[in-house]
């Protein structure tokens, strides 16, 4: 693990994987060292947030004696997002998989996903777990605009676009249930280890 200081009253964890990443911070949320009050995982690195006073040094070391072991699947709450699986990549993507398109909407789900960690934009979630069968490249051009609701593969990751952006995922689906909404508490509706199940859902 590295250790690197962070603005005022951080400290950034990096390790070498995102299994790591993803171990390193269930075994801080069961057993967080005195003087951390938030964590933050992402795809290779933990962000610490420090209360006010806290030594990171004695963080640190704190951090260094724990034994993470594997990362395991998420236990969080479970939140199903219906999805009508119409989008523009799909065909590229059952292409890309040599498997027919009912196939890859059977894979995507059929299985558990978990959230591993945010990012992008507010109410982005990073799902993993899903089957090797539907790990894709990104587009080798970004869209100027993808709609809000718009489900997409990349690389070992499925995800739902909380609202309009630029963005270079495989677009395979949509829905209508909203990733992110300021009056909800909390706002994002995909959180680090919410489980998520995607169903098909008919044309409107």
């Amino acid at each position: 693990m590295r250790f690197l200081p962070c603005a005022d009253q951080g400290l950034l964890v990096g390790t070498g994987s995102l299994d790591e990443a993803l171990a390193l911070y269930r075994a801080l949320e069961e057993s967080p060292p005195p003087g951390v009050e938030d964590l933050v995982p992402a795809a290779r690195t933990v962000l610490l947030r420090l209360a006010p006073g806290a030594d990171p040094a004695r963080v640190e070391q704190a951090v260094r004696g724990l034994e993470p072991g594997e990362a395991r699947a998420g236990t969080g709450e479970l939140v199903r997002i219906p999805v009508v699986y119409d989008g523009e990549d799909l065909p590229g993507v059952a292409e890309l998989t040599g498997l027919p398109v009912r196939e890859v909407v059977r894979l995507h789900t059929s299985t558990t996903w978990t959230v591993a960690f945010g990012g992008f934009a507010p109410g982005f979630g990073y799902l993993v777990g899903g089957p090797a069968e539907l790990t894709v490249p990104r587009r080798a051009e970004s869209r100027t605009r993808v709609p809000a609701g718009a489900v997409g593969l990349a690389g070992e990751f499925s995800g739902v676009y909380p609202r309009p952006s630029p963005g270079g995922w495989q677009l395979i689906g949509r829905t209508e249930l909203e990733m992110w909404r300021e009056d909800r508490t909390p706002p994002a509706l995909l959180r680090p280890g919410v489980r998520v199940r995607f169903e098909e859902a008919g044309q409107p």
